[in-house]
């Protein structure tokens, strides 16, 4: 995670009542510019109480800061104060009008670094041009419309219901943006369908593609043959690929949608253009050489309805190698952050995931686009997530996971050590945990072995035991480091439905 500044931040008090709240969100990139405009405003106007919830940004020296606040209470604040400002995140933009504001918008530029891409941008522009927003981009134009917003309060409120279904409203907004205009031909993205309470929400599946057409069909043919009694829209990514148009379809309850990816080429940015262009309250992951159960997605589901809460649902997986299937369940149905710091749990595998959209565009943040060749993209969401609020599992297998030779990261040794290593200096916390570290410390070490890099491998395996003798990754390393093919290691791992 980005860096914090070495200030203490400040926890508001429950009684405290702020006259303007600045929601930045919890995206790991650091939005300073707007906290350096809120100061300023701040240090001219002390007789006013202004809270900056911040993120993973640099606090405020003025105004009072926090760096998250529960969802619960952020609305609670948005409704004492007389002005709310916001970033161009779509979630908290809905937070504010459910409140009752017409926010003060700010969107992140990625040009400054903040954020992956322009849809900010374009999100707030058009939310703008529809009067459902005040954008602004300077701090100038920020004081005058808080100035104005204290001078005239009715002139900037709404009533919490006007949008009829404000998340809807604002996703739907959010669609209007031509993020997607490299879409094959075929048909485009149906229109949301409103169902009575107590129905079966509606769920988007984002299937990244990559010259794997006949596993991808049989991955489609899973998903279209769910037990599930919602309507279920999968929208094929193609990362850096041809798209088949011919795998779209639009009628029926179960459409497929074909895009491809518009931003950062792999995993990672694949994902992230599938939630992007998903219009509904609930996304799932599926790898295109994965294979659902046919009750899957409806027993995950049943728990998010159940607990409104959960942001999350796991399940387990079989691991198929070679013909050999193993099974792989965690016996527990609810996972920490400790519990990820200290164990990958390969249990939680990608195809797995199905999360509130929510958590990701207004929590979070989107599925990380920095980590080296989208390695481990996966389980660094997992980190995120389990950050917020544990992650519930369904204990039972619901996915065919296929471990196969050609694995997009089968042999790119110096992209896994790579991406290994950026996950050890983002999340410190490894360090407190020397189980958990000693383990991601071996895969390096693996890594750099299989890699031909004896000295690095040597170092790491050096790392690995001090921090765990029992590490066995490490006299794995040195297996490799002594001649032994990782081939060999591999395949024997696989055929028990394990991996390095």
């Amino acid at each position: 995670m980005t860096e914090q500044t070495t200030r203490p931040t400040q926890r508001p008090e429950a009684g405290d009542h702020p006259d303007v709240v600045v929601s930045i969100g919890t995206d790991h990139h650091a939005f300073d510019r707007l906290v350096r405009w809120t100061d300023d405003y701040a240090r001219r106007h002390r007789d006013l109480s202004i809270l900056v919830q911040h993120g993973h940004s640099t606090a405020p020296e003025v105004a009072a800061g926090t760096p998250f606040l529960p969802g619960d209470e952020l609305g609670a604040r948005m409704r004492e104060a007389q002005v709310v400002v916001t970033h161009g995140g779509p979630g908290t933009i809905v937070q504010a009008r459910r409140a009752g504001h017409l926010p003060v918008v700010v969107a992140r530029d990625p040009e400054l670094g903040e954020h992956v891409d322009d849809h900010q941008l374009l999100f707030v522009r058009r939310l703008e041009q529809a009067g459902r927003v005040r954008a602004c981009s300077s701090p100038q134009q920020l004081s005058a419309l808080i100035d104005e917003a204290l001078a005239s309060p009715e002139a900037f409120r709404v009533r919490p219901s006007a949008d009829g279904g404000p998340e809807r409203a604002a996703l739907r907004a959010g669609e209007l943006i031509d993020l997607l205009t490299d879409t094959c031909a075929g048909p485009g993205a149906p229109e949301p369908v409103v169902r009575p309470a107590g129905a079966w929400p509606e769920v988007t599946v984002v299937v990244p593609t990559r010259d794997r057409p006949e596993l991808l069909r049989r991955t489609l043919r899973a998903v279209e043959e769910q037990e599930y009694p919602g309507r279920i829209t999968t929208i094929v990514v193609f990362d850096n690929d041809q798209p088949d148009p011919a795998l779209a379809r639009a009628d029926g309850e179960r459409p497929v949608r074909v895009v491809t990816n518009t931003l950062t080429p792999g995993l990672a940015g694949a994902r992230n253009t599938g939630v992007l262009a998903a219009d509904t309250e609930l996304v799932a992951f599926c790898d295109d050489d994965d294979t659902w159960m046919p009750g899957k997605l409806r027993a995950q589901v049943e728990v998010m309805r159940a607990e409104p809460g959960t942001e999350m649902v796991c399940c387990g997986i079989r691991v198929v190698y070679d013909r050999v299937e193993a099974e792989r369940s965690l016996d527990r149905t609810s996972v920490t952050f400790g519990d990820l710091l200290a164990s990958r749990l390969t249990e939680l595998h990608p195809s797995t995931f199905l999360i509130r959209r929510g958590a990701m565009l207004d929590g979070c943040g989107t599925v990380s686009e920095e980590i080296p060749g989208s390695y481990g993209e996966d389980y660094e969401l997992l980190l995120r997530l389990a950050r917020r609020a544990p992650i519930r599992n369904i204990p039972e297998p619901g996915v065919r996971v296929l471990w196969h030779r050609r694995s997009h990261f089968a042999g790119r040794w110096q992209t896994i050590s790579k991406a290994l290593r950026w996950l050890l200096e983002r999340y410190p916390e490894f360090r407190l945990v020397p189980r958990g570290y000693a383990r991601v410390a071996g895969q390096i070490a693996f890594a750099e072995a299989s890699a031909g890099r004896r000295g690095a491998a040597l170092g790491w395996i050096g790392a690995t035991l001090r921090h765990r003798a029992a590490e066995g990754r490490a006299y794995l390393a040195l297996l490799v480091v002594c001649g032994v093919p990782p081939g060999w290691i591999t395949r024997a791992l696989h055929l028990r439905g394990r991996g390095v």
